[in-house]
């Protein structure tokens, strides 16, 4: 059984993917703000970053919107136990980095990206694990990150209000999919952040197909309203929808046979 990203990088899409990116609308939006060009750690810490800060911001309790990161520092105590029979210390350093988070200051947006480190363990397993004390972001990264959650905040106040955020999908699990979880519902909108500096690829196209036939699934309403699939890129400040009306239902039924497992 595979995670939807594992099982992405599996499947050998048509050519432009099962849901060509041609098929969004897209919109940019410009507030006058030119990141910095360098970043000094890896772009998947900070789009986690950006993701849980946004939430974090938007009222979320910090425990909640950090959650996956406490439920990784778990996960490498438990193996650090069984490993050498000593008692891991990685969930009471979590704890204290999350303390440290207060808002959009320095120090909030270092303890955050520190914080962020141990989602791989729960994602991905303790093996892709780095210590979190070697991520230290610079002034340029820190200003990047605050400039997106910025643009994140300005953006949900224009496509909101979220109706549902950080969901899993029970109910719609499969023997060959068996984790996975989505970002953001609005009322007739299902959103996934990307802080990539590219266009969207297929692969995070077909997550954003997945998420919502497996929503559909799900032990979750919410998904029976779904009419749209929208990627918002803060980092690029675009914004990218599709209406699920225009994609084509054999798609839909290979995505959900073939890929996914469903009978």
């Amino acid at each position: 059984m595979y995670s939807v990203t594992k099982r992405i990088s599996m499947v050998k899409q048509p050519y432009g993917g099962y849901l060509n990116k041609k098929q969004f609308d897209i919109t940019t939006i410009d507030d006058g703000k030119t990141l910095n060009e360098a970043e000094n750690i890896h772009a998947s810490l900070i789009g986690l970053a950006v993701d849980y800060l946004t939430r974090f911001m938007m009222g979320t309790s910090v425990e909640e919107a950090f959650k996956i990161s406490l439920q990784g520092a778990l996960c490498l105590d438990l193996f650090l136990n069984n490993a050498n029979g000593k008692k891991g210390l990685a969930l009471r350093n979590a704890k204290k980095l999350l303390k440290g988070i207060k808002g959009l200051d320095d120090e909030s947006i270092s303890n955050a990206c520190k914080l962020v480190g141990y989602d791989v363990c729960f994602r991905a397993g303790v093996m892709g694990y780095k210590p979190v004390e070697e991520i230290n972001p610079d002034s340029d990264t820190i200003e990047n990150i605050v400039i997106m959650v910025k643009r994140s905040l300005a953006f949900w106040k224009e496509y909101g209000p979220i109706t549902k955020d950080g969901f899993t999908f029970e109910g719609g699990y499969t023997d060959i999919v068996s984790s996975g979880d989505g970002d953001y519902l609005t009322e007739d909108t299902l959103w996934d952040f990307k802080v990539s500096k590219e266009e969207p690829k297929s692969k995070y196209t077909l997550q954003l197909l997945m998420y919502y036939i497996m929503g559909c699934h799900s032990i979750h309403p919410e998904f029976q309203k779904i009419e749209k699939l929208g990627i918002f890129n803060p980092r690029k400040n675009k914004v990218y929808i599709a209406e699920i009306s225009s994609i084509n239902p054999e798609v839909i039924e290979k995505v959900s046979q073939d890929i996914i497992g469903y009978k």
